[in-house]
């Protein structure tokens, strides 16, 4: 199933890190199929944007409604300012959206930090929060709704936002790569357990996307994009639901990527090391 076509404003979808990026992208295109969404973020001025970016600057001052005058569906969107990097962060979360009464369809666990700096040089609290929040939260946002979706009889979907940095385990990388293997193979795994219930679960490992993330300036994102290196986050998150409606378990955007996966196992370090010498300069 390429396209998932549900009645309008019949069922919800989560996003976190919705301000922004793939996961603005990923919450525009689920508004476009018909859900209603909570919007999840540490930043409420970037989430305001993303509900001013799908509902029009005309329609954000009153109450959504599930259509206008010409008929076009227009999404209810709720925002919830939530640090997720906290270890109850996923507790509040699910209890906000079972409180409200909200039965949530889809869940994209798209929030994350980058960090590319050796272990040694990295803050303990930045690790923490890193760990916190790719793999502690997201792990628990899957077994709290995976465990209502059950409950509540209906079919449900889980995509994880890994990386194909998994694949890249080099120096600066390794706590950021070790946390997004952590995701893929927890969903793998996951997926399989929770398939008998009608729960589908993906990991989207995207190799370079033209966001803000990896703090590069738009003119270097424009050029990624020109030279076929970066994708839009658009085309990630239309990949990534696309795989979810599919049933897939882990999906990697663009062929050409997965060709490279067996050279980025097996470099050595002679090859490695004039790379991390370069890059040391970047390292944040």
């Amino acid at each position: 199933m390429a396209h998932r076509k549900i009645v309008p404003g019949s069922a919800w979808a989560l996003v976190t890190g919705a301000g922004s990026g793939i996961g603005r992208c990923y919450a525009r295109r689920l508004a476009g199929l018909g859900y209603n969404l909570v919007l999840a973020g540490n930043r409420r001025d970037s989430l305001e944007e993303t509900r001013t970016d799908i509902l029009g600057p005309e329609n954000t001052g009153s109450r959504p409604k599930p259509g206008d005058e010409k008929g076009l569906f227009r999404p209810e969107i709720r925002i919830v300012e939530i640090d997720l990097a906290r270890i109850d962060a996923a507790e509040e979360l699910f209890a906000y959206t079972r409180d409200a009464g909200l039965g949530i369809e889809v869940v994209i666990n798209n929030a994350g930090i980058f960090s590319f700096r050796d272990v040694v040089e990295t803050p303990a609290e930045r690790i923490e929060r890193i760990i916190l929040l790719h793999d502690v939260t997201n792990t628990k946002l899957c077994r709290l709704y995976a465990i209502d979706m059950i409950r509540r009889g209906c079919r449900g979907y889980l995509l994880n936002m890994s990386s194909y940095s998994l694949w890249m385990p080099f120096p600066g990388l390794s706590l950021y790569s070790a946390s997004k293997a952590y995701l893929r193979a927890f969903s793998v795994a996951f997926a399989k357990e929770v398939r008998e219930h009608g729960i589908r679960v993906t990991a989207v490992c995207p190799a370079g996307v033209a966001t803000d993330l990896y703090g590069l300036t738009p003119y270097w994102q424009k050029i990624g994009l020109r030279c076929g290196v970066l994708i839009s986050p658009d085309a990630c998150a239309r990949r990534g639901l696309r795989g979810l409606w599919r049933g897939r378990r882990t999906i990697v955007p663009d062929w050409w990527n997965r060709l490279w996966i067996p050279l980025c196992k097996i470099l050595p370090m002679w090859v490695l090391r004039p790379i991390r010498k370069f890059t040391m300069k970047f390292q944040k």
